[in-house]
């Protein structure tokens, strides 16, 4: 019986072992990614957010001066 014992002992650190790896390596690599996220994306979804209003803008400026021209036709 003390060898049964001995054997699930063993079995048991091993995959207290592996899960305490893994709960590590996921710890780093959500560290990892959280940091790419601030560094990367964060910054370039803001550069094209900013590109992308000004472009609206335009459009809008656009059709503004579009609109005042056919009302000035209609009078």
């Amino acid at each position: 019986m003390s060898d049964f014992n001995r054997k699930v002992e063993e079995t048991s650190a091993r995959v207290n072992k592996s899960v305490a790896d893994a709960a590590e390596r996921i710890e780093k690599e959500t560290a990892d990614f959280v940091a790419y996220l601030n560094n990367e994306v964060v910054p370039a979804v803001r550069q094209h957010s900013t590109k992308a209003l000004r472009v609206a803008a335009e459009k809008m400026k656009q059709l503004a001066d579009y609109l005042d021209q056919a009302q000035a036709q209609r009078k």
